[in-house]
Formats: C-alpha cells, sequence, structure tokens
C-alpha cells in the first residue's frame, strides 16, 4: 500500500470531527428553523393585516375584486425601474418570461408576449411566427389591407380598438379602429415593427392608463391575393369577442411603497391576488453575507450539505409568467396559514422557509402574503452553538492528531535509515558500495530506496567505464599512431626514391586523418549537444522527408536491400529537419555495419497514440542481454569488425541527444525472430 493510502486510512480518524459537528447542528438546526419560521409567520401576518384594510391598494379597479375567473389569457407585466429603449429586437427581454397568447394558434401562424409596466407606461414585446408577411399597400385601400396587430383596450366600460399595421418594418403608430375616448390619442400608442426568422417582432409603449387594466390583442393574418381577405387570428382574444378583454395584471406602485419598509436582508416578500398572480415583490437589494460562525465555516458548508435526510422540493419558477401556484400559496387562498421548506438552487445544501399568510377582509380572501427567508440567514446567531461545536471539534482534532503523530514518527524512522543508508553508499575512495539496501516495501519511500540502488549501479558501470576508457583510447590511437611513425621511418630511408617517398608521405597522411576522425567524432557529441538548443522547432513533415533521405541512402549503401515502409498518408512533428536526418544517418551507418552483404534494412513509420514511431530495422546478429540499457551511452560499441573508420561507440548517444530534444523516446530491441535488431525514435504528434 504506497504512502497515500496510507494517509487516507489514517486520515479516516478525522471523520470523528464532522461527526461530532453533526450531532450538536442537528440539535441546533431543529430549534433555529422553528424559530426562523415563527419569524416569518409573525412578519407575513402583520402585512397581512395592514392589506386586509387596504383593498384598494391590491385591487386599484374595484372591478377585479369580484371579477369571476376568465378562462382567456391575461397578460401579466414585470414591473421595471429601468428605462426601455423601442427597437423591436429582443435585447433587454431577456429575463422577462413570456405569456402565452396562441388562442386559435396553428403550426404556422403563433405568438409570445412578454410586458413589462412601470408607473407611466406598458411596453410589449409580441415574437410572430409568420412564414409569409404580408404588410399593408395603400395602394389598395386606406384601411389596413396587410398583417396587422389588434390592441383591444378597456375605458369607462366600452372597449376601445387599435389597430397596429406598417408598410415597411420600422416606426410603427396605433390608429383607432373604433370610437375611441376624447382623451385617448391613439399615436401615444407606438414602437417599432421589424422582421424577424420565420416572422416579424412588434415592440411597443402603451400608457398604461389607456389600458383601463385590461388587455386584449390578437395578429391577423392576411394573405397575398388582391381581395387581402384574413386567413387566420392568433391572440388571447377572438375578433368577434364581445365581453370585456382579459385582464393586465402589473403592480400597483402605492403597494410596493407600502411593502417597502418590510424589506430585510436575506428575505423576498410577495403579494399575490385572489388568483395567484403576483401584484408585488420586494427583495434585498444585495445578497446577504452569511457569517458562519467564527470558526469552522468551511466545515459548516459541509455539513449543511450532508445533515438534511429530508427530501425536499427545490424552488423553481412557475409554469405561467407572473403566477404563484406553491403549495403554500393555495393553502393561503384557501384562508389557513401555511409553511413550506424548499432546496435553495442558488446554494447547494442550503434551505429556504417559505410562510404564505391570508388577507382577509369582512367579504372574505383577498389574497396572500408569501415572505421567503434563505436557512442560511439564522445561522449568523448560533455562536453559542459553535462554541460547543467547537468544543466537539477539538476533541476529535486532539484524537486524530495523536493518531498521525505516532504514524508520522513511523515515517521519518524510514526516511532517516534511507538518508543513512545514501551517505555511506560512496566511500572516501570514491569506490560505490555494493551493500546498498533495498526496501521491499511498496509504497514511495520503498520506491526511493530501490531507485537509489539502480542509481548507485549505474555510477559503478560508469566508473568501471571511465576506468577502461584509457585502454580504448589507446586501442582506437595505437594504429594511426604506429602508421605515422613507420610512414616517417621509411621516409627517412628511402633516399631519392619519389615513388616510394609518395607512398610514405600518403600513408602519413592517412595516419593522420584517421586521428583527426577520432578527435571529430571524440566532440561531435558535446558539440551537438550545445548547437541543438539554437535550432527552432518548426513544423514539418516526416513521410516526404524519409522520401527523400531513403533514396540518397540506396546510393550510399548499394551493398544492402533498403526498403521503406510509410503506413500514413502525413506525419506532421515539430521538429528540425537537419537534425532528425543526422540522427537517421547515425541510424543507417549503424544498421549497415551491422547487416550482412546483400541484408535486408527496412525504415518504418507507423502512428501510436501521441506518436509517430520512426524505426530502422536491418538483419544481422541480435543484441546480446543487459546491453539494451547501456547501448545510448557514450563510448559503447559492439562492433567486432575492424575497418577504416572510427568506431566509438557515439553514433547512438548523439541519436538519443536529437531524440531528447525533440522530448521523444529513443528504444532498441532484437527482432520477434531474433534475426536482427530495430532501433525506434517515437517523435511527438502535431
Amino acid at each position: 500500500m504506497n504512502l497515500r493510502r496510507q494517509l487516507l486510512v489514517v486520515s479516516l480518524l478525522l471523520l470523528s470531527l464532522p461527526w461530532a459537528g453533526c450531532q450538536f447542528i442537528r440539535e441546533m438546526e431543529g430549534a433555529m428553523r422553528n424559530g426562523q419560521e415563527q419569524s416569518l409567520r409573525a412578519t407575513a401576518q402583520a402585512i397581512a393585516t395592514v392589506l386586509g384594510t387596504q383593498q384598494e391598494l391590491l385591487y386599484p379597479i374595484a372591478e377585479r375584486r369580484h371579477a369571476a375567473a376568465d378562462e382567456r389569457e391575461s397578460l401579466y407585466a414585470y414591473p421595471t425601474s429601468r428605462p426601455v429603449y423601442l427597437d423591436g429586437y429582443a435585447d433587454g427581454w431577456e429575463t422577462v418570461r413570456s405569456s402565452p397568447c396562441n388562442l386559435n394558434a396553428s403550426a404556422t401562424l403563433s405568438v409570445t408576449c412578454q410586458a413589462q409596466a412601470d408607473d407611466e407606461y406598458l411596453y410589449l414585446m409580441l415574437k410572430v411566427t409568420d412564414p409569409e408577411v404580408v404588410y399593408h399597400n395603400p395602394r389598395l385601400s386606406r384601411e389596413p389591407n396587410g398583417d396587422r396587430l389588434i390592441l383591444r383596450l378597456w375605458q369607462n366600460g366600452r372597449r376601445q380598438d387599435y389597430v397596429i399595421a406598417t408598410t415597411a418594418p420600422g416606426h410603427v403608430r396605433a390608429s383607432a379602429a373604433s370610437r375611441r375616448e376624447r382623451d385617448i390619442e391613439p399615436g401615444d400608442i407606438q414602437g417599432y415593427w421589424q422582421d424577424a426568422i420565420g416572422g416579424y417582432t412588434i415592440e411597443l409603449q402603451i400608457p398604461l392608463a389607456y389600458t383601463g387594466g385590461r388587455l386584449g390583442l390578437y395578429v391577423a393574418d392576411t394573405g397575398r391575393e388582391r381581395a387581402r381577405t384574413t386567413r387566420q387570428t392568433v391572440g388571447n382574444i377572438s375578433p368577434l369577442d364581445s365581453t370585456a378583454p382579459p385582464w393586465l395584471i402589473s403592480s400597483p406602485p402605492r403597494l410596493q411603497a407600502l411593502l417597502a419598509p418590510f424589506r430585510r436582508q436575506g428575505s423576498r416578500i410577495q403579494v399575490v391576488d385572489r388568483n395567484g398572480w403576483q401584484i408585488a415583490e420586494v427583495a434585498s437589494n444585495t445578497p446577504q453575507q452569511q457569517r458562519a460562525g467564527e470558526t469552522f465555516w468551511l466545515l459548516q458548508l459541509l455539513y449543511r450539505s450532508i445533515l438534511s435526510q429530508d427530501t425536499l422540493a427545490s424552488l423553481h419558477d412557475t409554469p405561467r409568467a407572473g403566477k404563484l401556484e406553491d403549495a403554500e400559496i393555495r393553502s393561503a387562498l384557501s384562508g389557513d396559514l401555511a409553511s413550506q421548506r424548499y432546496n435553495d438552487p442558488d446554494n447547494t445544501g442550503s434551505t429556504i422557509q417559505s410562510v404564505a399568510a391570508p388577507i382577509i377582509d369582512n367579504h372574505g380572501v383577498l389574497g396572500a402574503v408569501i415572505v421567503r427567508q434563505s436557512g442560511e440567514t439564522y445561522l449568523s446567531l448560533t455562536d453559542r452553538a459553535f462554541s460547543r461545536l467547537l468544543a466537539y471539534s477539538l476533541s476529535a482534532m486532539a484524537i486524530a492528531a495523536l493518531g498521525l503523530l505516532g504514524y508520522a514518527s513511523v515515517l521519518s524512522w524510514r526516511i532517516r535509515k534511507l538518508s543513512h543508508a545514501a551517505n555511506n553508499a560512496i566511500a572516501a575512495d570514491g569506490q560505490v558500495s555494493n551493500s546498498f539496501p533495498r526496501s521491499k516495501a511498496r509504497d514511495e519511500i520503498g520506491d526511493l530506496s530501490r531507485h537509489y540502488a539502480r542509481l548507485l549501479d549505474r555510477v559503478r558501470e560508469y566508473n568501471d567505464y571511465l576506468r577502461t576508457l584509457s585502454r580504448k583510447l589507446s586501442h582506437e590511437l595505437r594504429t594511426p599512431i604506429a602508421v605515422i611513425q613507420s610512414s616517417l621511418d621509411n621516409l627517412e630511408h628511402s633516399g631519392a626514391d619519389a615513388a616510394q617517398s609518395d607512398t610514405y608521405l600518403q600513408r602519413a597522411r592517412e595516419g593522420l586523418s584517421r586521428l583527426q576522425r577520432i578527435l571529430k567524432a571524440m566532440s561531435e557529441a558535446n558539440r551537438l549537444e550545445e548547437s541543438i538548443q539554437n535550432n527552432p522547432l518548426v513544423e514539418l513533415d516526416l513521410v516526404p522527408l524519409l522520401t527523400d533521405v531513403c533514396e540518397a541512402y540506396r546510393e550510399v549503401y548499394p551493398q544492402h536491400r533498403l526498403a521503406l515502409e510509410v503506413q500514413v498518408a502525413s506525419a506532421p512533428v515539430a521538429g528540425v529537419a537537419d537534425l532528425i536526418i543526422q540522427a537517421l544517418d547515425k541510424l543507417m551507418d549503424n544498421a549497415a555495419s551491422f547487416c550482412s552483404e546483400h541484408g535486408n534494412i527496412t525504415v518504418h513509420l507507423r502512428e501510436e497514440p501521441g506518436y509517430w514511431n520512426l524505426s530502422v530495422a536491418n538483419e544481422g546478429p541480435a543484441l546480446p542481454a543487459g546491453i539494451k540499457d547501456r547501448l545510448f551511452e557514450p563510448m559503447v560499441s559492439l562492433r567486432e569488425q575492424q575497418t577504416g573508420s572510427v568506431h566509438l561507440g557515439l553514433g547512438l548517444h548523439i541519436v538519443r541527444l536529437i531524440v531528447d530534444f525533440h522530448h521523444g523516446r529513443v528504444s532498441v530491441d532484437n527482432l520477434a525472430d531474433d534475426s536482427g535488431v530495430v532501433i525506434s525514435m517515437r517523435l511527438p504528434r502535431q
């Protein structure tokens, strides 16, 4: 078991801390929740008592107080204090829910209506779905003969019809379609008509006093034939309705002003009429800044998410704009004081307490007052409760601390033991100890011990390499020095024979050239390691690069059969083409050295997850055991034949430097049938 899992097991002791906290919070929450509910009940009843004596605040139009339920859709206007800029587009209406106005709607014609109201005006946004928009043509008639909107208002017990039509998108004004009152100017009803995908939109401003508390509307869809007959209408009324239009529900300013003094942080007060329509709402201007106590506020957040065992409904928007239909509201409209608790959709783990009180006068229920408050509010009053929670928590933490202290002691002992072994791993004379302890523990400290042991093995091998380096250099330098020495001696005794002198000079030059190649090979790796850092990576494709270099290799190595196998159409990488070609040169030179004459050498490119695998395989002797891990180190060579070339074992080391620069990996392995060796470069895909 690794250390992380061991610490996890030990940390389970900390479960005693939330357990202790949960026990107290279970005791605390019930009492505080009951206290909050009683406070909200008192507030709701006080407001309901005041409103019960002022019926005109709820129903500025007294007729609506006793009006029977209307099956037609009433329009609900959300209160707004911000200016509404008319342009015919839906910008600024995103937060306003729409009311259905689809009496007689069809698949090709429908309308949705959004409404807002301030102290003076009613604002409408109508979105009409109509695949064929027909505008008014004044050449056919003076009366509107295209698609149009009819508004039905109410004044002095009489309906007032106004029509909105236009010859083209843009600014529109209403015109009277029936006998109107003298103090009403149809031109005050104005707005914008704009084309939209699949139809059009109309944004209107109507003086609130013109409506008389009622508003009906319908859209008339007209055909393109010369007669311009109305094919269909859709809205919340029909053209043949002879009764008063449906009610327009809005918030009376005086009612809003009366509720304002009851506003407090973290609460919301709503008033609904007897049909459940919201006619007033006040809420705190800023979110409640919860004070979760002086200590353990983070733990409290966790506790409140796990303590509640009740299955509570979430408080969501009602299906119909402006109409509240929650269970406690229905009870209040029946004359009963009711309360309900909900999950807070905006605060996971928190609840909302809702209380609804009926508004009653001598004639019955006028409506209801709803007061809602977050359950997090009362937590700011729990200082004494949290002091008890602190006591529980400290006790649990003390137990956990003792357990962790004991475990830390064991851990510290193991680390000190490993440190002592590492300190004694190398003797004063530089000899690496063979007795470094390898831990059998299956955790991070055990892994570290084994990694140290492997590291010391590598250091020991490197020291052995340094001790044999002089012998390798002596072997490589002996032959060219002997050639130069013998050539100079022969040249000294050759006399005047010019032909022999030239021969001896040529041999001396060849020996000197060999010495130069040896020195060049020894410094090539260091120079390459320094120079590759100055090469910027660019995007290049391996497929055409391999195609070109393999053609050249066939001419350089005619004694071998060279094959190129590419399994992809393109292989983009971020790299340096010259360096990749240099690495391929080293691999090809290595493959040609070990491959028998007329043997096969295969260059293969294939795709792997996250990499391009570029490999060079050659027929020949297999790798001996134990050499794979050291083959890419400098001065390691397996070439047994002695040729005119210098083989100091630096070629594959250079390949590793180039692949490391490209953030790739290089590996070597025997072929599956041990008929040769394959060296693979894995370069990251672009």
